[in-house]
């Protein structure tokens, strides 16, 4: 039986360990501002342009995975599938025959921890959606014109987000700027904006 520090440095769990180590430096990134966590965002659109995103969003709505953003999606499937292949290097390799070969009793492992990892995750999901529903009142242009607060470390012309109090509530919105620019977390901005393709406001420094 291996011991834990063993099984999260062996095949296959090392894959698992990596992909996780990829996905902690990313939310890292997010919540220092300098990522957007919602920029990857997948559409099960039969008319997209990109054939490869399209088949991908085919997949993550059969599996149940659909309605929050990628990243959320793949830090949970990777998170899951590394607990479960950890656990299984740890508890089940071990009983195997030694005549078989890690790589095989490896690879099989891997598989079964994806394929557990997905009803898992997918089960997981299912409430989150509710706070990731876009109303008609964010996907629009009646903002522009509006202030708005920036929320991201910076703004760039590929992400950024902002905060826009309206009715009493606090609005959440995709934001880009053009470079060079002053915008800052806290800074206060304007929306001059609207481009319905990407469903972001480009938004412009106060003063």
């Amino acid at each position: 039986m291996l011991g834990f520090p063993d099984a999260v440095l062996a095949f296959p769990t090392a894959i698992f360990t990596t992909l996780l180590g990829v996905a902690a430096f990313y939310w890292l990134l997010a919540l220092v501002g300098l990522v957007d966590f919602e920029s990857v965002d997948l559409h099960a659109d039969p008319d997209i342009a990109d054939p490869d995103v399209s088949s991908l969003a085919g997949i993550i709505v059969a599996f149940g995975l659909h309605g929050v953003p990628f990243s959320i999606v793949f830090s949970l499937l990777v998170l899951l599938s590394w607990t479960l292949s950890c656990l299984g290097a740890m508890w089940l390799l071990g009983l195997l025959p030694a005549s078989i070969p890690i790589y095989v009793s490896g690879s099989l492992l891997a598989l079964a921890s994806v394929s557990l990892a997905v009803p898992i995750a997918a089960r997981m999901v299912k409430p989150l959606r509710r706070l990731f529903v876009t109303h008609a009142a964010i996907s629009n242009a009646s903002l522009v014109g509006q202030h708005c607060k920036v929320l991201t470390q910076t703004v760039d012309e590929k992400n950024g987000r902002a905060e826009v109090v309206q009715r009493g509530a606090n609005i959440n919105i995709r934001v880009w700027a053009r470079m060079p620019n002053t915008l800052a977390r806290g800074g206060s901005a304007r929306i001059v904006a609207y481009d319905e393709q990407t469903a972001r406001y480009r938004i412009e420094a106060d003063g």
